[in-house]
């Protein structure tokens, strides 16, 4: 479901439409952006924060609008031959979705409850879809001014503001002292036991895309979920995770893809190493 009161505007794009080249000027654009929305979902963080419900129970603010607002205009602007597909689209404005090659898939605030609570675990996620899967990611997160960005073949960054990008490699595994990241609101058992079993293993509870990036970053390695997320909670955190030499699949082993049918994804399993079989730990 796509939720949004904005008003829809009817835009025919073509299934073909021509791939915008992924530079450093791209790069550089997109983070910006990104950095604007994080930016403006400050101004509402701290203290109390009015929500409603959209009808499948998960919580809307106006941080979310503001962030949805500024992110679509820019992306309109920068690449006016694209659609944009955000969490608080109309249905209207994703229709013909199916049809779409490449797009700009957006969550302007992933960790909403986060949000809410106070926390400064959340972000803004970015990424530039082609075919079935992410060509750029970025990961911006309002609270402490970092950015992440990844491409394939190209590299994964991470950015505090005004500092220089320092590259990022996911670490190989040790499986006697593995770091798994886990949802703090939705783990699930399966994930909760597979914590109990894995005596030597520690735990790192994190909310919205910052579990990627952890993994990412090496100071984590797994991240199983198991409980229901669409495709703007994982794009942009995926291609940086894929940059930085980690892997994201379903259960049987296939890259998590995009543009599916149903917007929900599979269960997943994030990792760093690529080496080694991930769905073994599960225990089924």
């Amino acid at each position: 479901m796509f939720f949004s009161r904005a008003r829809w505007i009817s835009v025919r794009f073509p299934r073909k439409a021509p791939m915008p080249q992924v530079d450093e000027g791209l790069v550089t654009a997109v983070c910006r952006v990104a950095q604007e929305a994080g930016r403006a979902t400050l101004a509402f963080h701290g203290g109390a924060v009015p929500f409603e419900r959209k009808v499948d129970n998960s919580p809307l603010t106006a941080a979310d609008r503001a962030a949805h607002g500024i992110i679509v205009e820019a992306l309109r602007r920068l690449t006016p031959h694209l659609p944009v597909l955000s969490e608080e689209s109309s249905e209207q404005e994703a229709a013909g979705r199916l049809a779409w090659d490449t797009f700009w898939l957006v969550d302007p605030l992933d960790g909403t409850k986060e949000f809410i609570k106070g926390s400064g675990e959340f972000t803004v996620n970015i990424a530039l879809i082609s075919g079935a899967g992410p060509v750029l990611g970025v990961v911006h997160v309002p609270v402490t001014g970092v950015t992440y960005w990844g491409r394939p073949g190209q590299g994964a960054f991470k950015a505090q503001a005004g500092q220089p990008p320092v590259a990022l490699h996911s670490r190989p595994a040790d499986l006697e002292r593995l770091v798994i990241v886990a949802s703090k609101d939705h783990a699930g058992p399966r994930v909760e036991a597979l914590l109990r079993r894995l005596g030597t293993a520690s735990t790192a509870h994190l909310g919205s895309s910052l579990k990627f990036c952890l993994i990412a970053e090496g100071q984590a390695d797994f991240y199983p979920r198991l409980q229901p997320t669409n495709e703007w909670d994982t794009a942009a955190a995926q291609c940086v995770l894929e940059a930085a030499g980690g892997g994201v699949t379903d259960l049987e082993g296939r890259r998590l893809a995009y543009n599916k049918p149903q917007i929900l994804n599979p269960s997943f399993l994030a990792f760093g190493d690529p080496r080694h079989d991930w769905r073994a730990l599960l225990g089924d």
